[in-house]
């Protein structure tokens, strides 16, 4: 089945093909470098690390860039509040993001550019847009004109003639339009700066991405992504400074993912309603957030809240737990049925339709909600073999399944952690969450255990009924037992 994306300039699914075979090249919006990041940060993060992962999994060589803004009012202003330069603030967001997303199993792109690294460039496009009239100078700053780009507003379907109509006029603005936006800004006062032909002074946000997008992947490439807050103006700015400058399409394709809500609204700073990924990460495993961002289509928006999270634990659980299953069949403690199994080829082909129908969901606009559901499907085929007493599926499709299972998540991201690791961490996890104590509970099992061998039945149904009532719940097996918390 061919790649099909949703482009948000067409408003349609497309075939993708890139525009050299076998490679592709992506730039994402990164972050602005004032502050620690939240899970809105994290759903894009995740969204396009899953998409790169698909592409080089399904044999491209992918060029992944994804820029920090390192220069910015925001950036300003928390420095002058910190009594700070501007580049510590920046090192230190940008140091913490990447520990962020370190922690997600986010891999790190090809490039990382920073605004700050491509101020000649930026001067270089400013001149090409002022020498083409579609900039204008005035008083140090400079601003592009929209009105001279007959393509406004493609991206974002806006209407220019809409857009003017609805546009508040502020008397002081120096701006020919009320559109034009600044490409260039005039220092002032206590600002940092740079020379130009036109004074002292800093880019506006919108031209880095145009000048490191080019610089990386040139002057046409094939996807651009960001969130979709960032359609309008952002994005829309861009194609407007690149294409009038080179007179070549941006990008062939464009990617935007949905918000993560709370209560309806978008989560973000400005709100105030936003989780940090830091917070998130001390009540859950990394991923968990990872399967809770991914559950649902990129272009959906995903409602956050302790329930949803709680259900992509139990998910992630049901995962590792097959996992363990698997993992102890193939060091050969368990008892199988001989390798010419009546259901062997039932079961091969199976998992060979799994991987199909993972890339199959994927290459429809990268539906890692349905590719998912595949994967559970995949769980559920392979405990209700193991739930009969004699299973009729020899030992080395048990193996092969935990090899699908494996190599199919890392696509998605998952299962970077040893099962019996990570069930201990949930385990320790949640009971601090509830305030239990694992060394109270371990007792208490090995109390049952004895009392079980005395045979003081009545005991260790106390026992475990009362950790149950806790939430932690005991699955016996011949030479131990274990538990989980609910």
């Amino acid at each position: 089945m061919t790649l099909r994306i949703y482009n948000t300039q067409s408003r349609k699914k497309e075939e993708f093909h890139p525009l050299q075979e076998g490679k592709v090249g992506i730039y994402v919006c990164g972050i602005t470098a004032y502050d620690v990041c939240h899970v809105g940060h994290a759903r894009s993060a995740v969204v396009f690390d899953g998409i790169t992962r698909y592409l080089r999994y399904r044999g491209w060589e992918v060029t992944y860039v994804k820029n920090f803004t390192d220069i910015d009012d925001k950036i300003i202003d928390k420095a002058r509040r910190e009594n700070a330069g501007i580049n510590a603030i920046a090192e230190r967001y940008i140091r913490e993001h990447d520990e962020d997303m370190g922690m997600l199993g986010v891999a790190r792109p090809t490039f990382t550019p920073r605004a700050t690294e491509n101020i000649d460039g930026m001067i270089r496009l400013v001149t090409t847009l002022l020498e083409k009239g579609l900039a204008y100078p005035m008083d140090g700053d400079v601003y592009y004109s929209v009105e001279r780009f007959p393509g406004y507003g493609k991206l974002s379907g806006r209407n220019l003639e809409d857009m003017l109509a609805g546009a508040r006029i502020d008397v002081n603005e120096k701006k020919r339009n009320p559109l034009d936006f600044a490409l260039w800004k005039a220092s002032r006062e206590g600002e940092p700066w740079w020379e130009s032909p036109w004074g002292r002074g800093r880019p506006g946000w919108h031209l880095e991405c145009s000048v490191m997008s080019q610089r990386y992947l040139g002057e046409t490439f094939d996807i651009h992504g960001g969130g979709e807050d960032l359609v309008f103006p952002h994005h829309e700015n861009e194609i407007a400074q690149s294409e009038g400058a080179t007179g070549k399409t941006l990008a062939r394709y464009w990617i935007h993912n949905g918000f993560v809500r709370v209560n309806s609204e978008k989560m973000s700073k400005s709100l105030g309603n936003f989780f940090t990924i830091r917070d998130i990460l001390q009540q859950y495993h990394p991923e968990v957030l990872r399967l809770f961002l991914l559950q649902s289509h990129y272009r959906s928006p995903v409602d956050f809240s302790d329930a949803a999270l709680n259900e992509a634990r139990q998910g992630m659980n049901r995962f590792y737990s097959t996992l363990k299953l698997l993992r102890d069949i193939a060091a050969g403690g368990t008892e199988m049925a001989p390798e010419t199994a009546e259901k062997d080829g039932e079961m091969k082909a199976q998992l060979q339709s799994l991987r199909e129908r993972f890339c199959e969901a994927m290459d429809d606009d990268f539906n890692t909600a349905r590719a998912i559901g595949h994967l559970f499907d995949a769980v559920r085929l392979v405990n209700a073999s193991l739930a009969e007493k004699k299973p009729d599926v020899s030992r080395s499709v048990f193996v092969q399944a935990g090899k699908t299972l494996l190599e199919i998540g890392s696509v998605l991201g998952f299962f970077r952690q040893e099962s019996d690791d990570y069930l201990r961490r949930d385990r320790e996890r949640e009971a601090g969450k509830r305030g239990l104590s694992v060394a109270e509970i371990e007792r208490l099992i090995a109390e049952r255990r004895a009392a079980r061998a005395a045979k003081t039945w009545q005991r260790a149904d106390e026992i475990r009924n009362g950790l149950a009532a806790q939430g932690v719940i005991l699955q016996d097996a011949p030479d131990a037992t274990t538990w989980t918390i609910a």
